[in-house]
């Protein structure tokens, strides 16, 4: 670890590089796969609902959907990429190479996070940008869409840090994906909104941390949002924080990263 208060910007921009250009190599699997399964959801959906529901918070069901849809493809990829950074470096022992050149807890956490955050959002970008050909995508806040882009694709990195610095073979890392990241996902209004839900399950899905991801950044596009979009935009930061944190303090205690 880098004892020098000074930033190491040399060894950060480098580390950074490496988790980029790692995902960059492999394009069609990391970039290309996700546009394509995500087009598939949307044309499965509008397809199977489309006539059905025609039209959810005053817009057409698909110009609904594909925000969340989006978002989904974001914090998906963003989750992949640092968890099975970590989690290959760990199984194939040159974990040692991230851990033993002069960076602190704090330049790892960055370098690693942020590189799974652009992956999240190179990939929503080429998403949105695909689904602006099928769909009607107004913009209703520019801001507001960027926050939640960039805010969500860091909260899933940050928790594929964490869940592959955890984890001790794959099917650790497969059990996150499986009864953390899709359950939330799914059940965070992306294919619908928690208006239509009991009052009761509305009042559960408040406390999902997902809901807001894709609450704000529907709201970004269209300008409906199930709850207040500040809240969203105060959780989103206090659980970033929240995240950065725990995934800073396993790398400076070395948390199932050393010997």
């Amino acid at each position: 670890m880098n004892p020098d208060s000074t930033a190491n910007w040399i060894g950060l921009w480098t580390l950074y590089l490496r988790e980029v250009r790692r995902f960059m190599k492999v394009y069609t699997q990391t970039l290309m796969a996700p546009l394509v399964t995500t087009l598939l959801f949307l044309a499965i959906f509008s397809l199977a609902l489309g006539r059905a529901v025609e039209t959810v918070g005053g817009v057409p069901f698909t110009q609904f959907l594909a925000p969340g849809l989006i978002m989904m493809a974001i914090a998906q990829n963003a989750f992949a990429n640092t968890s099975s950074s970590m989690m290959i470096a760990k199984v194939q022992g040159n974990i040692v190479d991230t851990l033993m050149p002069p960076l602190n807890a704090h330049e790892l956490t960055f370098a690693i996070a942020i590189g799974g955050a652009t992956r999240g959002v190179l990939v929503g970008a080429v998403v949105g940008l695909a689904m602006a050909v099928f769909v009607d995508l107004p913009i209703h806040h520019a801001g507001y869409i960027v926050f939640h882009a960039v805010a969500a694709a860091l909260m899933l990195s940050l928790l594929g840090t964490m869940g592959g610095i955890w984890a001790d073979r794959f099917d650790h890392i497969a059990a996150v994906t499986n009864f953390v990241v899709m359950p939330l996902s799914f059940l965070s209004g992306t294919f619908y909104s928690i208006e239509r839900l009991p009052e009761a399950v509305q009042t559960i899905a408040f406390f999902n941390p997902f809901f807001y991801t894709i609450d704000g950044f529907r709201y970004g596009f269209i300008g409906h949002a199930d709850s207040e979009p500040l809240v969203g935009l105060a959780v989103m930061a206090a659980i970033d924080g929240a995240l950065w944190l725990a995934c800073h303090r396993m790398f400076a205690s070395g948390y199932k990263l050393k010997a």
